[in-house]
């Protein structure tokens, strides 16, 4: 035989149940409301001025995502990587932003800031390295991986923000922006309006943000200098393709190694560590992770 138990009737204040009520329609909102926007959904666009100088360029967020690259150390195989979000520069470095770090342009006061005095700089280079194509706004060339890897460096101390090469997942996976495939642009009507190659280039460089940027406004991914990055297998690459490279050079899986033909003419023993004397095609643009 069941028994129940009969509870005394209770009451509450209507004070208390007022704040009961408070409590839980605070509760449910909370438990409804998105959750809060993670470090890479805050991400913008943003300006970062060199400290010291006038020089100033544009960094640009770009999304997480996965990437297949080709594999380097496998003929033929691919690898599917996952990108986490990152700020890319807009266009390459130029020669106003690397002339900053190379020959001391900054304020002296600010010179030795975040520990930016104790990073070497580069030596004189053997001839122009702009080789006469331009330099207020072009793209910074002619530099050796070791350059445009210490300029990051720099940068990093000088401004507080840590900055470095791409790894060549990050800058295929940019290049691509959701839309090119790894491969050349059969349509060169289209390729004309996004690079600078051997076809429209007169065998120079030019201006960087002159052509159309790709969709998540980058501009020059593709041709005008080749770009450093880290490879697969942490060796050093170009990406992109040049103003001196064909049409089917130029696309976003372009890959180069590293070559000692870059330097076959320094007549120094051993080569510059900051200057290429036969690579007036190569360039370089930063990321920002953190």
């Amino acid at each position: 035989m069941r028994r129940f138990i009969v509870c005394p009737e209770v009451t509450f204040p209507a004070a208390g149940i007022l704040l009961l009520a408070a409590i839980i329609a605070h509760a449910a909102a909370a438990w409804l409301a998105p959750a809060p926007a993670t470090a890479a959904e805050k991400r913008a666009p943003y300006t970062e001025k060199i400290p010291g100088s006038t020089v100033s360029f544009e960094m640009v967020p770009i999304p997480a995502g996965t990437v297949k690259v080709a594999d380097p150390t496998k003929e033929g195989a691919v690898r599917e990587i996952k990108v986490g979000p990152f700020w890319m520069s807009k266009t390459e470095v130029t020669w106003e932003a690397f002339d900053v770090f190379a020959f001391k342009l900054d304020d002296p006061a600010e010179q030795a800031k975040g520990g930016a005095a104790a990073i070497a700089r580069p030596s004189k280079p053997y001839g122009a390295p702009d080789r006469g194509f331009g330099h207020q706004g072009y793209p910074a060339m002619s530099l050796t991986y070791h350059a445009a890897s210490e300029y990051c460096r720099w940068l990093s101390a000088k401004t507080g923000h840590r900055y470095r090469l791409p790894t060549e997942a990050e800058w295929e996976y940019a290049c691509r922006a959701g839309t090119l495939a790894a491969a050349p642009i059969a349509d060169k009507a289209v390729l004309d309006k996004m690079a600078w190659y051997y076809d429209n280039s007169d065998e120079k460089t030019h201006p960087v943000g002159k052509k159309e940027p790709n969709p998540w406004g980058l501009f020059d991914m593709l041709g005008n200098v080749a770009e450093w990055c880290t490879g697969l297998d942490d060796t050093p690459v170009v990406r992109g393709g040049s103003y001196w490279d064909l049409a089917e050079q130029v696309h976003p899986g372009a890959r180069v190694p590293e070559s000692p033909d870059w330097q076959m003419s320094d007549p120094q023993n051993p080569k510059s560590k900051w200057w290429l004397t036969d690579g007036p095609f190569i360039g370089f643009r930063v990321v920002r992770v953190e």
